[in-house]
């Protein structure tokens, strides 16, 4: 089962974009473009930090070594991706850079796009669809290439010949049958066996959880994340833990990191943050899952620092068990003006509880410690670049959340940087049904799209409770879809609540509708821009918003609620009844939060196969075709800003600079060459 807390991915700031690789936004300064450049099914954007320059000196520079700890850990994602992940990137940036053939060839340039592609995935698989990249490029031309270069810029083994590394990784990259899925969620098949990241190696499915079943102890009430950063292996015979810790498996790169935490620490905001950070450090050193509870529990507690960061081994979704976390990192600090929105919701959390639409027995008693905020992201890392959540929260225990509270965030400036990417690309005219929904969504969608992300997180994620006794796991493979199925649900239900327009989150009582028919057009038809033909539906997300979109659809088709309407030989939603929906919305939520709080595997399988993995394929083409005339790319990413310490004669910080000049591929080189370690 996934973890409790997972990111809100919405549909308009995703799924649109520019069109064409050399558009430009208008700049806000003589130097900054949010648009920097569109290859295969992605668009690469940057972000800006506003605000940066208004922070204190030691802030600044808490920022900065923040940021470098988050860079640090880049190996460590590429390599629980999977296990060749990290060759593979770097044979094809030693061609990049040093091969003297024909840089104009179809081999070449093809190569080109594939390495950008595994770039932006950190690895050979589709970072949202998980499926292997099929390259362009011959492997005829890949092995001459290899062997035309200078064998020092080749990631060779001890030992090893070009030729032996050709025979290593061409399979991994041309056999279409080797490694198919970075994560297989596919019902009734071995989940271990059949997924290509690199957290278990020589055991099943069944041995995993036969492994981890056997050290929980249902009685326990406040139980580690089990398997959180280790990667599980069996070798002659026996199964252990290989513990991502200082001096264990990825210890190189983690002392790093915690070099720049104990750098960190000691320009720390306040004496709660400086603890926060070295008990951070003290779990990088020990592995130890109880002291990664006891910083979570500090990190939560710690709400008068400015500047706030994550970093380590968080979410689960790559992990086909639901139980490993990727390495991820973001460094932040609140926007102020914005937070006064956030703060409103998370001050009236309990009375939302109070009043959902869930039985008694599943809701929390008291709504503890939910604080939420609007962040400006001044570093990506990880699992969040270059593709990244517009809204998270965390921690993902369940009982550190009951107990202790939980962070919620939004992050302003990535979602400002997809709305200003977004605007007047085509999207909406090609698939919204009508006029009325266009002026609904011009006049209300950049707003609710963001208050949806807020309650998604602050409120959803935050609400119901496990019944005792209730294995957190119980889900498996289900409990992430389901999860942000449950946050996204809570978020629909009260969007359309008088109580918003009382507390002044929304202006109206129409601005609702604009985000319920977004969410629906989303779910039921534009977000399968992001399928191959003929594919099911794999990622999380993606589940959750079918499983939901669809489930209203067919419970309202009785009363017409939502159709599918024809106009003009094209397919189009069509809101027929926004008040029935909200009550569908309610029902379903009253019952997946059953299935969460029971525990109801079976259940959960059943709503996530029935209605959130299959594809209609008629509908699928047709979705395909309209889009593909738009010129549009479907997912998002983003290069980092570049920070610099500036120093006295003396070598005394007197400033951290910020630039915004850098491509994406000087990036990537840059942080290949700057920050290898494994």
């Amino acid at each position: 089962m996934k973890k409790q807390l997972f990111y809100a991915l919405t549909s308009l700031a995703l799924l649109t974009g520019c069109g064409n690789q050399e558009q430009k936004t208008a700049p806000e300064n003589q130097k900054f473009s949010y648009t920097v450049e569109k290859f295969a099914d992605l668009q690469i954007l940057r972000y800006k930090v506003t605000g940066f320059e208004e922070l204190t000196l030691q802030q600044k520079e808490l920022v900065y070594y923040l940021t470098e700890a988050a860079l640090w850990g880049r190996d460590i994602f590429y390599d629980q991706n999977g296990k060749y992940n990290l060759t593979i990137s770097r044979a094809l940036e030693a061609i990049y850079t040093g091969y003297q053939g024909d840089r104009n060839s179809a081999d070449f340039k093809a190569m080109e796009v594939y390495l950008k592609r595994v770039w932006f995935s950190a690895g050979i698989h589709h970072h949202y669809g998980s499926e292997k990249f099929v390259p362009g490029f011959s492997e005829d031309f890949f092995r001459k290439a290899l062997s035309s270069l200078d064998a020092a810029s080749l990631p060779l083994k001890q030992g090893q010949t070009v030729e032996q590394l050709c025979d290593e990784i061409c399979p991994i990259i041309f056999n279409p049958d080797l490694l198919k899925m970075r994560t297989n969620q596919a019902d009734g098949e071995d989940l271990v066996l059949t997924s290509a990241v690199n957290f278990y190696e020589g055991l099943t499915q069944a041995e995993a959880e036969a492994f981890y079943n056997k050290m929980k102890d249902p009685k326990d009430e406040t139980p580690v994340s089990y398997g959180l950063n280790s990667k599980l292996v069996k070798k002659d015979g026996k199964i252990y833990e290989d513990v991502y810790k200082v001096g264990g498996l990825y210890g190189a790169a983690i002392e790093k990191i915690v070099y720049w935490l104990q750098k960190a620490e000691g320009v720390a905001e306040t004496p709660e943050q400086k603890a926060v950070i070295a008990k951070l450090i003290e779990y990088y050193q020990t592995g130890d899952l109880k002291t990664f509870d006891d910083y979570t529990i500090l990190w939560v507690k710690d709400l008068n620092s400015l500047v706030d960061f994550t970093n380590g081994f968080t979410e689960t979704y790559d992990d086909p068990l639901g139980m490993k976390g990727t390495w991820e990192a973001i460094v932040n600090f609140k926007d102020l003006q914005a937070t006064r929105r956030t703060e409103t919701i998370s001050k009236n959390a309990q009375w939302f509880e109070d009043h959902s639409p869930v039985d008694n027995q599943f809701k929390k008693e008291n709504v503890k410690g939910i604080s939420a905020k609007v962040i400006t992201a001044s570093i990506l890392s990880g699992a969040l670049y270059p593709s990244t959540a517009i809204g998270i929260n965390l921690p993902n225990s369940n009982w550190v959340r009951a107990q202790h509270g939980s962070k919620s965030v939004t992050i302003g400036n990535i979602t400002d940087a997809y709305n200003k990417a977004a605007h007047g690309n085509g999207f909406n005219e090609e698939f919204v049904y009508s006029q009325a929904e266009l002026d609904l969504i011009d006049k209300y969608a950049d707003y609710t799209d963001e208050l949806h992300t807020d309650m998604h997180e602050c409120l959803g994620h935050a609400s119901g409770k496990l019944l005792p006794g209730v294995d957190p796991d119980a889900l498996k493979a289900y409990g992430s879809p389901l999860e942000e199925g449950r946050a996204d649900l809570f978020a629909l239900y009260y969007l359309a609540d008088p109580k918003l327009t009382e507390l002044g989150l929304t202006p109206d009582a129409e601005a609702y509708k604009s985000e319920y028919y977004t969410y629906l057009m989303n779910g039921l038809m534009t977000q399968l821009v992001r399928i191959e033909p003929g594919k099911n539906i794999e990622e999380a997300h993606m589940r959750n918003r079918s499983f939901v979109s669809h489930w209203v659809y067919e419970h309202g088709k009785a009363e017409n609620v939502v159709e599918l309407a024809k106009k003009d030989g094209k397919t189009y939603v069509k809101i027929n009844d926004y008040q029935k929906l909200r009550n569908l919305f309610g029902q379903l939520l009253a019952e997946v939060q059953r299935i969460k709080s029971t525990g109801d595997y079976e259940a959960a399988r059943r709503l996530i196969e029935d209605y959130g993995v299959k594809v209609d394929p008629e509908l699928h083409k047709e979705i395909l075709d309209r889009y593909e005339k738009l010129n549009l790319a479907p997912y998002k990413g983003f290069v980092n800003p570049k920070y610099e310490l500036v120093k006295d004669a003396n070598g005394q910080v007197t400033d951290v600079k910020v630039t915004y000049d850098e491509s994406y591929v000087e990036q990537m080189l840059r942080y290949s060459k700057d920050y290898r370690t494994l």
